[in-house]
């Protein structure tokens, strides 16, 4: 049964799995689903059309499925969706989405987000990414597996954040970063390739020479964005972690950080 404290205000319509625990003070809203093994700390707000998945740990005072901050939404009933096995740690803002988009707002599994993170409407966060305290994601931001947002980083709508990619305190992101890569600044500037995370997560010495190749093609070499990418696209055909690579340029919308 769920643990649930008795100043909780729950909604009828709420479902809870078992094991839940709900701390004090907190409120549940009437659309909302929090699955098994999940622990949300006190006076936290959960509302809005948003399922939660199972063994979370929530921390207290997270605000989740608000109303997105966006002035076209008319009270749609747009979605949060949260998956599994994630820390969300104290102040934490995460906004349904938009009928402009998709109509969802969506957190995958295993992602460490630190204190006052703000993840906005119709935003997707993939698995077993750091967002360190105070990381704001602005609306419809795509990011990647493994990618790790340093303290007060700032991420322009629509920007996509690729796959293993680290960026520095404060980094102010306005365009697409390529997986791999590390960035800092006002806006951000690329500084190499995360050599060290890409070991942690199993990548051969042969693959992280390539992606190396890759980084100094795009930023050495000299060569228009256009024929870097078609040289990366070229070797990517042999060697399997390029092909990310090539596959992100290639589907870039708003250019890359460069």
């Amino acid at each position: 049964m769920a643990r649930i404290h008795p100043t909780a205000l729950i909604s009828p319509g709420a479902r809870l799995g078992e094991d839940v625990d709900i701390g004090a003070y907190t409120l549940v809203g009437e659309h909302v689903e929090i699955d098994e093994g999940t622990r949300v700390g006190p006076h936290a707000v959960i509302t809005g059309h948003t399922r939660i998945g199972r063994d979370n740990r929530i921390f207290q005072f997270v605000s989740l499925g608000e109303e997105p901050q966006d002035k076209k939404y008319a009270g749609e009933p747009t979605r949060l969706e949260i998956g599994d096995h994630n820390v969300i740690r104290e102040f934490c803002t995460f906004n349904t989405g938009t009928v402009q988009d998709q109509g969802v707002t969506r957190i995958g599994h295993h992602n460490w987000i630190m204190a006052y993170v703000h993840i906005a409407h119709d935003c997707v966060v993939a698995n077993h990414t750091i967002f360190a305290n105070n990381a704001s994601l602005a609306g419809h931001v795509h990011v990647d597996d493994y990618a790790i947002l340093g303290g007060f980083t700032g991420v322009h709508q629509f920007c996509r954040v690729g796959a293993h990619v680290i960026t520095g305190i404060a980094t102010v992101v306005r365009q697409d970063i390529p997986p791999y890569f590390t960035v800092a600044g006002s806006p951000a500037q690329p500084h190499g390739i995360n050599s060290e995370g890409l070991k942690r997560r199993g990548f051969s010495p042969e693959a992280i020479s390539a992606i190396k190749r890759a980084y100094k093609t795009l930023y050495k070499s000299g060569l228009s964005l256009a024929d870097a990418q078609a040289a990366i696209a070229r070797e990517a055909q042999d060697i399997p972690e390029l092909a990310r690579l090539a596959e992100f340029l290639a589907q870039s919308g708003r250019g890359i950080v460069r």
